[in-house]
């Protein structure tokens, strides 16, 4: 089994009504490293998931989840 790392990030910056700029300049990092965590094309370091849940002021397993996937 694989493990796939879901994120929460995009309903957080709704709730909040954040650009992915906002919460990029907040938390010290581009604009394109939060765009790639949200889609899932870049799994993020610890340090900058537990920025992104400190942000929020929520546990980092509020934002991010792991999911079992299967390989084929």
């Amino acid at each position: 089994m694989n493990s796939l790392l879901d994120n929460r990030i995009r309903v957080f910056r709704a709730e909040h009504r954040m650009s992915q700029s906002d919460l990029a300049r907040a938390i010290g990092v581009s604009r394109k490293t939060i765009s790639t965590i949200e889609v899932g094309r870049f799994v993020p370091s610890s340090v900058i998931a537990l920025k992104i849940a400190r942000y929020f002021n929520v546990p980092v397993e509020d934002v991010f989840s792991l999911t079992d996937q299967e390989k084929e």
